[in-house]
């Protein structure tokens, strides 16, 4: 029974770092790519990468309460299928584009695709006892950074062996793979107990917003998630560009240094993030979190030195231990019945973020890494995420302070 149990987990794991890779895959290719595409330098490539994250980052706003509400109705499997099988052909659309546009369109559909996140973590939220929530939470986050780790690499290390247009067809491959898995291995976890009737109202991103940010406290906790996302956006959207600009790394460097982030992240959420929460509880792995980031932001955006920033990557990823502690705390303040559109919410919340996000931080990576830039610091965006991740310490403490009873067992 144990092993039956388990196989839908792997599913909803590799479900989610498949999602991870959509964005990391491309990642190390990027700078190239767009160079060669839109005959610009690498600055103005940045822009163009900002753009199509943002436009990635639009659909899986607006998809995301549509999905998650989706699977509130109609059940987690259907939802988590269909939108693998048009990963997979969008992957295959990207391998085989020819200009910015078709580009543009596929990051479009990746974008819906994506959403299905909110889908995947409601099923885990479906699965899982009170006290489980923030662990397997932490299965969520690992499966992301295992993505992180697994795209990135691929995508470097096939980029620099035949093209950047191999790991595309790579992505494709373990997307129809996986499709297939689910269609054996994944129960239905929404029973007509939980289950609640769609209204498009509840779709709409922002009405979600407001019906959700009733519970109490939880408007103070997504804002939270909107600024810690915002700070994140930093690695996708400018470290291919940076790390060229700043220690002319080539993509299979650019792929292996977010490996070991995303190995050292997997880490943390898969495996220490077990043993410090029963002990020290949510709050306090938040609050160290954060603390972590705060100086590993400040200490990237001035490295020079490709070995020291290499040192420095797996120290931050210590940071890890914030999104599945803050994850936990937010499912245990709402309804059962409600998981679906929670989850959708977070993943809006978090779009928007991922809107906003690429854009600024290129900008702010062209003004200055461009030549000439007075002054010159392509680490500018790393300061930025900085002072976004303190934004984010006080509107913990500010959350701490309103809350009576904090929904974390441990702390008191």
């Amino acid at each position: 029974m144990k092993n039956v149990r388990r196989l839908p987990i792997i599913f909803i794991v590799i479900t989610l770092m498949i999602d991870a890779m959509g964005i990391g895959i491309i990642v190390p290719v990027m700078p190239d790519l767009l160079s060669d595409i839109s005959k610009s330098d690498l600055a103005s490539a940045a822009v163009w990468g900002g753009i199509l994250a943002t436009v990635f980052a639009v659909m899986q706003f607006v998809c995301g309460p549509l999905l998650g509400n989706l699977s509130d109705r109609y059940g987690r499997r259907p939802i988590l299928l269909i939108s693998l099988a048009v990963m997979a052909v969008d992957y295959l659309v990207m391998a085989i584009a020819g200009s910015i546009w078709i580009l543009l369109i596929a990051r479009i559909v990746g974008g819906i695709t994506a959403a299905t996140s909110a889908t995947a973590n409601a099923f885990i939220a479906d699965i899982s006892k009170p006290e489980e929530k923030s662990a397997n939470f932490g299965l969520v986050g690992a499966a992301f950074g295992i993505g992180f780790v697994i795209g990135p690499m691929i995508g470097g290390l096939l980029g620099d062996q035949f093209g950047p247009r191999a790991p595309f067809y790579a992505a494709a491959g373990v997307a129809a793979l996986n499709l297939i898995l689910g269609f054996f291995v994944l129960p239905e976890t929404v029973t007509d107990k939980i289950r609640r009737p769609f209204k498009w109202a509840k779709a709409d991103p922002f009405a979600a917003f407001r019906d959700i940010s009733s519970f109490p406290g939880l408007s103070r906790l997504l804002v939270f998630s909107f600024l810690l996302e915002f700070a994140f956006i930093v690695y996708p959207a400018i470290w291919p560009y940076f790390t060229k600009e700043r220690f002319g790394w080539s993509p299979g460097m650019v792929g292996l240094s977010l490996g070991a982030y995303g190995i050292s992240m997997a880490l943390v959420q898969a495996g220490l993030i077990r043993i410090v929460i029963p002990k020290f509880g949510e709050a306090r792995c938040i609050l160290f979190g954060l603390i972590i980031e705060i100086f590993g932001f400040l200490a990237l955006a001035f490295v020079t030195n490709g070995v020291v920033a290499l040192i420095i990557i797996p120290i931050t990823a210590l940071g890890a231990l914030v999104t599945p502690s803050l994850q936990g705390i937010m499912s245990r303040a709402t309804s059962d019945d409600r998981q679906g559109e929670l989850q959708g919410v977070i993943t809006s919340v978090r779009s928007v973020a991922m809107i906003l996000a690429p854009l600024v931080m290129t900008q702010l990576f062209k003004r200055f890494a461009s030549k000439g830039a007075d002054p010159y610091l392509p680490g500018a965006p790393f300061l930025l995420s900085m002072v976004l991740v303190i934004g984010c310490f006080f509107v913990f403490q500010s959350y701490k302070k309103s809350t009576h009873t904090i929904p974390d067992s441990t702390i008191k």
